[in-house]
């Protein structure tokens, strides 16, 4: 039986340690349209759907639609509502932590 790439990737995505370092490497690009999408990934992979995320993350089901749209550009407040809604949480790094030793 051939399995359909998007659900193999929705069933990772819907895995909270693989979506935390999904959404992380999108941060690390820094590319909004790149997170957007990324974030965008994440909720289509939920199980209830974007529509359950956006009850778990207390926004509007047309709000989160908007949002999530390929020209969505949701405040930062929004964000991290998402974030959260997924079981998730962001945490912020020293860049020179990542720097090479001289």
């Amino acid at each position: 039986m051939t399995r359909n790439v998007r659900a193999t990737h929705n069933e990772h995505l819907r895995d909270p340690e693989i979506a935390a370092e999904y959404l992380s490497e999108a941060l690390e690009d820094g590319d909004a349209a790149v997170i957007l999408m990324a974030l965008r990934n994440i909720a289509e992979a939920q199980e209830d759907g974007i529509s359950g995320l956006a009850q778990r993350s207390h926004l509007g089901r047309e709000s989160m639609y908007k949002m999530l749209s390929t020209s969505g550009n949701p405040k930062l407040s929004s964000f991290t509502k998402v974030v959260h809604g997924l079981g998730l949480k962001l945490r912020v790094e020293s860049e020179l932590s990542h720097r090479p030793a001289v």
